[in-house]
């Protein structure tokens, strides 16, 4: 059996229909109660990874785990220790947590202080694990959907400054190879997409999947910063425009590790827009 946290978000629910596609016994773990549809052989708990007490239940049992940071858990909560422990009290072997690939390229970071927490804690859990550091997801266009929708248009900073930006599909295949295969303990994967592209070219391709043409309007630093006050803590906007704007070399780096371990390659792009269409319909 495997637990899979974060199991309604954008990687954690391509992985459980995953690992239930491949006949395994699945816990998935959300905030949200059960939802209306969803695989067979999955049982659906409540929890959070913040709160180790309340994961208990839903751990006993399973072998593997998968663990996933969301919302203020990026940046407060217990010890990861305690959540560790508890896992292997319960009998978990194996872990596989997504961490960020700006845990490594900018290792004095606040807004991924508690990344480096929790991957601290899995090398020294005495699990095996297998740590995933992804770049920028092809999913954070979803930020666009709304004015895509209404005006055809992608507003966004930095819009010729490309990154190899991964479909969370492809982290989900990765995380679902690690939890069920041997040969990934004590292995970091960084991943990316197969190639870099812009924002701009992010529209373009939006444009491309609609028929339609899609308009793009370049916001300044100020005015991104602003738009992402909105729903995220104020010390990490300015690490996240640093990013976006002024990437470091290995931000900017094409990783082999989807394909090395999937066997194929990485999923451009335009692969995810066509798949997420009816968002900005």
């Amino acid at each position: 059996m495997i637990t899979v946290t974060g199991a309604t978000g954008n990687i954690g629910r391509t992985l459980v229909e995953l690992l239930a596609g491949a006949g395994e016994e699945v816990v998935a773990v959300s905030r949200q109660a059960q939802p209306a549809h969803h695989s067979t052989g999955v049982r659906w708990a409540q929890g959070t990874v913040g709160d180790a007490a309340s994961l208990r239940p839903a751990l006993e049992g399973s072998r593997a785990l998968f663990l996933v940071l969301g919302g203020e858990l990026n940046s407060r909560g217990e010890s990861p220790d305690t959540l560790l422990s508890a896992a292997a009290d319960a009998g978990i072997e194996r872990v596989v947590l997504v961490s960020s690939q700006v845990s490594a390229t900018r290792p004095e970071a606040a807004s991924h202080a508690r990344l480096r927490e929790f991957e601290a804690a899995v090398r020294t859990s005495g699990l095996d694990f297998t740590v995933l550091r992804p770049g920028g997801f092809a999913s954070n266009a979803f930020a666009w959907a709304e004015t895509v929708r209404s005006e055809r248009t992608v507003y966004a900073p930095f819009g010729d400054v490309a990154l190899p930006v991964v479909d969370p599909a492809d982290i989900a295949a990765v995380a679902a190879a690690a939890l069920r295969e041997d040969g990934h303990a004590g292995r970091t994967y960084e991943l990316t997409g197969p190639a870099p592209i812009s924002p701009r070219e992010q529209a373009a391709a939006l444009a491309e999947a609609l028929g339609e043409e899609v308009a793009f309007v370049e916001l300044s630093r100020e005015q991104a910063h602003a738009h992402l006050a909105r729903f995220m803590p104020e010390q990490v906007i300015p690490g996240t425009l640093d990013v976006l704007g002024v990437p470091l070399p290995a931000e900017l780096t094409v990783s082999p590790d989807v394909a090395d371990v999937l066997g194929r390659p990485a999923a451009p792009f335009r692969a995810w827009a066509a798949r997420h269409l009816p968002a900005f319909r």
